[in-house]
């Protein structure tokens, strides 16, 4: 089964990636767990609205991508709901 043409193995490992390195932008303090969730949710999310709008993406560089998109915008959104 596979994830935007990754695996499931390569998609927590991408995206864990993509929320440590959301977590450095927009300055949050977040742990692993929380950076692995961010990131592949992020992807999901951002994938859905991208699908929606007929552009799809696949691949581990455009995971990478989507999945840090996604988590910056989860954080923001997250930031906004607790103000």
């Amino acid at each position: 089964m596979d994830v935007n043409g990754v695996g499931w193995i390569a998609a927590i490992i991408i995206g864990g990636f993509a929320g440590w390195m959301a977590e450095q932008f927009m300055k949050s303090n977040m742990g692993l767990f929380m950076n692995i969730i961010l990131g592949i949710v992020g992807a999901i999310v951002l994938n859905a609205i991208l699908a929606f709008a007929n552009m799809g993406f696949t691949g581990w560089l455009a995971y990478l991508v989507i999945g840090f998109i996604g988590a910056c915008i989860l954080i923001a959104v997250g930031r906004a709901v607790r103000r």
